[in-house]
């Protein structure tokens, strides 16, 4: 059985090192049929070419060998994570910022995210992310999921939280940062996802599933 084989729990599948030793009977029988069926395709590094290092992120081209034994490269953007914020004010309303992104060539509505810093707990970096973007804190942070950007080639995963019991206190912008505060209704927001007027991704999500807490 390959080292990075897929571990079957429940209905999560997880990647597993020891599949055999701490597997029970059940799950090997499951993990085989998966393979079977194609659902599960195993892919193991066979060389990795470090193509650029960065500020914020890396890339690097990898060499892996398929389950059928060829072999195929992929392009991967490695990412240290980040944390997004969905604030919610005592009457309602979220807080999200509005910033211009170079890369989409267009400014975008957004909830308040960042980077982790290097060894930076996700819960950590959210309340500093909170206070610096739209200069509140708050009493109450709760994480609501887990997601990644763009699997396909990106290693990035984005801690999405909901903030209440907000207090304003004042922001601390980067120096290269332009952001303005925009404060709306839950509803009104969860419109604009809608009508394409909010189109940033980990917003859309974080205003679902907060809309179903509140």
């Amino acid at each position: 059985m390959n080292p990075y084989a897929l571990r079957v729990e429940g209905c999560r599948i997880k990647q597993c090192r020891t599949f055999r030793a701490t597997c029970t009977s059940g799950e090997q029988l499951i993990f085989a049929e998966a393979l079977k069926l194609r659902k599960i395709q195993l892919e193991t590094r066979v060389s990795s070419k470090r193509i650029y290092d960065g500020h914020i992120l890396n890339l690097r081209v990898d060499e892996v060998k398929l389950d059928n034994g060829k072999t195929a490269k992929r392009e991967i953007v490695e990412h240290r994570g980040a944390t997004a914020i969905v604030p919610v004010l005592g009457d309602g309303r979220v807080v999200l910022v509005r910033q211009y992104r170079y890369a989409a060539s267009t400014e975008l509505l957004e909830i308040p995210a960042g980077t982790l810093e290097p060894g930076e707990a996700p819960e950590d970096c959210a309340r500093r992310e909170l206070e610096e973007e739209t200069g509140y804190k708050c009493k109450e942070m709760k994480k609501m999921m887990e997601i990644f950007l763009a699997p396909g080639y990106s290693t990035e995963k984005i801690h999405i939280y909901l903030a209440t019991g907000l207090t304003e206190t004042k922001t601390r912008m980067e120096e290269d940062e332009r952001i303005d505060v925009d404060k709306v209704p839950i509803a009104t927001a969860l419109e604009m996802v809608s009508s394409g007027k909010i189109q940033d991704a980990k917003t859309i999500s974080g205003l679902h599933v907060a809309s179903r807490s509140l």
